[in-house]
């Protein structure tokens, strides 16, 4: 829920000491203005994506003054200082859909198998062109090479198919259907079983009939003895993921099962098409029931599967949530990233296919189940939960002599690597700060970075070695990058933003230090004349020592005189980062309202408070099994700090928020209602 700034400034009203001024600063600082959104402040550049030949940026977008109701269009624009972006027709983003589409690389690195618009193509990096391998309507997805090159995996309503890029022929892998298995009939016994035996000793018309029906059913099991085995699973599981080994081989199979014990929310929709008040199940308490699900390795030829156990030292066990981080190039191991359900342990398993070797096999906490090995590459343990900034990042090095992740065990998100045999590990980056982005160069020599080095307020964009090393800061302006590297790495599209500006696409050279050319432009031209200001950044030190980043809005900042009141914001999402110096497009709308308040008078900060992201493990876990405990005191502190720095007594210090925001305003009224008056 979000309050309407509207109502929030009715709320702070009474909290000013004196008359607040006029507002000297219209059109831009009215609630009507504000609220017309990305309307004035325009639409994020959005799924920014190179053509394979590197002369085109396809990107999601709106231009200026688009009305609010409209959803983002296909734009591309060419990757020089001046050019303009074109808006792109729904079929030309059709036919084009393939060359952009992520997917396998061909093992001679020439091509690209993908899945879009629900079919598979095989896409020529060379001369950007796309061939078209299915046209059905259901859908083809997550396409991976085979090994040799020859064929394409991929899926189709739920199990694993092969086409062969030669003849066209498409055979069907797996055949897993939902369960129960059919049992044979057990024989009637009693009066129907003694008149179903005489009949046969009677008639040879039954014998007959009989003998028939067991050619018949023979016939069958020899034809489907040709084919996979049926997979059953269980009545309410359902297939998640199939990873299919570039071997042919084998494939790993993700379920996932629901809780049976699951007791949601129930909310009330109130505004209906029906006119009707329908309830909404939300979500489940804290601590309810949770999914789960089964990983098994499928072997392809037989459709035996060997499910594995992933929670080590308990074998019934399942993962709160499981999926594969990819195969090595010669399809022999796959790695596995785990969650044990009470969100404690985090474990990557390297498994090695049935009747298939690993070229080391010497690995802690290994294990043979039906031909499966099992080894745990790594494991991360929190006394709270797990988690943080790229959690889930990472797969295979060298081909598949190492493997690489992102893990806290420094209490900081940071790069790691191991050998594929669980040894050698290293950590590739240190620091205070946080790797918030990963992945490997399509050569694989190269890591791409998005990380907070240099300043928790700030990303940027790095390259490094993936054997670690020296890093290169490619982007160096001040704010928040999102950078997109070119298919031949000699450029970059670069979505930048600043706290007072949206973001824009720039693009130039990919290297360190380069000018970079914008060539979008978002907001409407009246919107970029506005007052909006670039908020200050200071810490405020909370009860228990610790320095609270905070964004400020003072009243000088617009050309106000301070009233003698503050209103606190409250992000929501709890794990959310909202002190930068970049954008916040989810809470653009807050911003312009702070440039309302601090023009009439009001103080306005915005607290990352403790359970923010951006600060490292500690910060995040700081409110564990008390919500509203740490996170709280921090904005209690603010309003002592507002009273220490500025003479503001609490009865006129104002707090609000939504959704996790709302929460704490909730639990600020309720149990600190001294530090707040509003």
């Amino acid at each position: 829920m979000r309050f309407s700034p509207l109502m929030l400034l009715a709320l702070a009203a009474p909290l000013a000491a004196q008359a607040a001024p006029q507002d000297s600063v219209s059109p831009w600082l009215n609630i009507p203005y504000i609220m017309r959104g990305a309307e004035t402040t325009g639409r994020a550049p959005e799924r920014v994506t190179w053509t394979p030949d590197s002369k085109w940026i396809y990107f999601r977008w709106d231009t200026a003054g688009t009305p609010w109701r409209e959803a983002r269009h296909w734009f591309r624009v060419r990757p020089a200082a001046g050019a303009t972006p074109e808006r792109v027709s729904d079929a030309a983003a059709d036919s084009v859909a393939p060359l952009l589409a992520a997917g396998s690389l061909s093992p001679d690195r020439k091509s690209r198998a993908v899945s879009a618009l629900g079919d598979l193509w095989i896409v020529d990096l060379k001369a950007g062109t796309a061939r078209r391998l299915t046209d059905t309507r259901a859908k083809e997805s997550d396409p991976a090479y085979a090994a040799d090159g020859r064929a394409v995996l991929f899926t189709r309503d739920d199990n694993l198919f092969r086409v062969d890029l030669g003849t066209g022929l498409v055979s069907q892998l797996t055949d897993i259907r939902k369960g129960p298995a059919p049992k044979d009939a057990k024989p009637d016994t009693g009066q129907r079983g003694y008149l179903e035996r005489e009949q046969t000793e009677l008639f040879q018309s039954v014998r007959d009939r009989l003998y028939a029906d067991s050619v018949r059913k023979a016939a069958e099991k020899a034809q489907d003895s040709l084919r996979a085995a049926p997979i059953y699973l269980a009545d309410d599981e359902t297939v998640q993921t199939i990873s299919a080994s570039p071997s042919g081989r084998s494939a790993l199979l993700f379920t996932s099962i629901p809780a049976k014990a699951r007791k949601p929310t129930i909310v009330p929709d109130w505004v209906t098409t029906s006119g009707y008040v329908t309830n909404i199940d939300g979500r489940t308490n804290v601590g309810d029931a949770q999914r789960s699900g089964r990983v098994g390795m499928v072997d392809l030829p037989t459709g035996k599967v060997t499910w594995l156990s992933l929670v080590p030292g308990d074998s019934t066990a399942a993962p709160a949530w499981a999926f594969p981080m990819g195969w090595n190039d010669a399809g022999t191991s796959a790695l596995i990233f785990a969650v044990t359900k009470d969100y404690k342990r985090r474990i990557i398993w390297r498994v090695d296919a049935a009747d298939e070797t690993h070229e080391a096999r010497e690995a802690r906490e290994a294990h043979v189940a039906g031909g499966v090995r099992l080894a745990a590459l790594d494991s991360l343990r929190d006394t709270a939960w797990v988690d943080g900034p790229c959690f889930g990042c990472g797969g295979w090095l060298e081909g598949g002599k190492r493997a690489w992740y992102v893990s806290e065990a420094d209490g900081w998100a940071q790069l790691y690597s191991v050998a594929a045999d669980g040894s050698d590990k290293r950590q590739l980056t240190s620091g205070k700060w946080e790797v918030r982005g990963a992945e490997v160069s399509p050569d694989g020599r190269t890591f791409f970075l998005h990380t907070s080095e240099g300043s928790p307020y700030e990303q940027h964009f790095w390259r490094m070695p993936v054997g670690g090393g020296s890093r290169e800061e490619v982007t160096q302006r001040e704010g928040w990058h999102q950078a997109t590297v070119s298919p031949d790495g000699k450029l970059v599209a670069d979505v930048f933003s600043t706290a007072d500006r949206p973001p824009e696409i720039f693009v130039g050279p990919c290297r360190p230090g380069a000018a970079l050319a914008q060539v979008t432009t978002s907001p409407t031209a009246e919107w970029l004349k506005g007052p909006w200001i670039d908020p200050s950044i200071i810490t405020i030190k909370a009860s228990d020592g610790v320095e609270v980043p905070a964004h400020i809005y003072r009243p000088q900042d617009l050309g106000a005189k301070p009233n003698g009141a503050a209103v606190i914001f409250v992000h929501g999402a709890g794990y959310l980062q909202n002190v930068m110096r970049g954008w916040s497009d989810y809470y653009s709308r807050e911003y312009q309202f702070h440039h309302l308040l601090a023009a009439k008078g009001y103080i306005v900060l915005d607290l990352d408070y403790r359970g923010s992201a951006g600060y490292g493990r500690d910060w995040r876990t700081a409110i564990y099994r008390h919500m509203g405990g740490r996170d709280l005191q921090d904005e209690v502190d603010a309003s002592r700090y507002l009273q220490a720095q500025y003479g503001i007594g609490p009865d006129h210090v104002g707090i609000y928020g939504g959704s996790y925001g709302g929460f704490m305003t909730l639990m600020a009224l309720f149990t600190e209602g001294k530090h707040f008056g509003a």
